[in-house]
């Protein structure tokens, strides 16, 4: 494995990292209108990314086959929706949007709220692998700088998630060190999940359509079932949509001008 692609599924890994270094300069709780910035933000950032990043090339590299080359596309979609569906539902995670909710039995609010983000962070791991075997593959409408375009774009909205997850852990009494640990851990399912998923890639070129496509609809139930949710909820609601406006433009810009 190349320098190019180590240092690419790193750089989400960063994201989170430094989103979680919150903890040491922020107060113990973050503002609601904060939060609904930061994933209003991370919201719009992810679909463009899904698209642009993950869907467009599915497409691309389906060209040859005439009015079916939605197929990929559109299977690849639906399976990555229904695999974190039933993520979703076997493992025992605290949802983003519910962590001002009381007491809960079985395990601890802390473990279930840093097993939700280790969630969130696997598709994000797998688009960024993905990504990067489409361009080791050559022919599948991916480039180098594409799959880096992708690789910092989710690196931005890591950033704001890596905070939204260590602040509430910090606010329930857990030491800032272990607080900014636990965020960090968080995040290391990514470069994991994205070695694993060019590693495997790599070995099936023929299905990287579905591949791409299936972590663009992995992405889209995490923006979906948790980010929109917890970005609408309450009074005030339009300040999370205009941060989703800002993060969809900002990583279009990046994706269009630099990919």
């Amino acid at each position: 494995m190349n320098v190019d692609v180590l240092t690419g599924v790193m750089i989400p890994f960063a994201g989170t990292s430094l989103g979680a270094a919150m903890v040491f300069l922020l107060k113990k709780q973050i503002s609601d209108n904060l939060q609904k910035v930061l994933t209003g933000f991370a919201a719009g950032v992810m679909v463009a990314a899904s698209f642009w990043s993950l869907l467009s090339p599915a497409l691309e590299s389906s060209e040859g086959m005439g009015r079916l080359s939605f197929i990929p596309a559109a299977v690849g979609f639906l399976i990555g929706i229904g695999f974190l569906l039933f993520l979703d539902m076997v493992t025992p995670h605290m949802h983003m949007d519910r962590q001002s909710e009381g007491p809960e039995s079985g395990l601890k609010r802390t473990t279930k709220l840093i097993l939700a983000v280790t969630l969130h962070n696997i598709p994000e791991g797998m688009a960024v692998g993905v990504v990067y075997a489409g361009w080791l593959a050559g022919g599948a409408g991916v480039s180098r700088a594409a799959a880096l375009v992708l690789a910092l774009g989710i690196a931005i909205q890591n950033f704001p998630e890596g905070a939204i997850v260590s602040m509430p852990l910090l606010a329930e009494g857990m030491p800032k060190k272990k607080t900014f640990l636990m965020g960090v851990l968080s995040g290391a399912v990514e470069p994991v999940a994205a070695i694993i998923t060019i590693l495997a890639a790599s070995a099936v070129i023929p299905v990287l359509p579905y591949l791409l496509a299936f972590a663009a609809g992995a992405m889209f139930y995490v923006v979906v079932e948790e980010l929109i949710p917890e970005m609408s909820e309450g009074e005030h609601s339009n300040i999370g949509t205009i941060s989703f406006a800002i993060g969809f433009v900002l990583m279009m810009i990046l994706d269009v001008a630099l990919g």
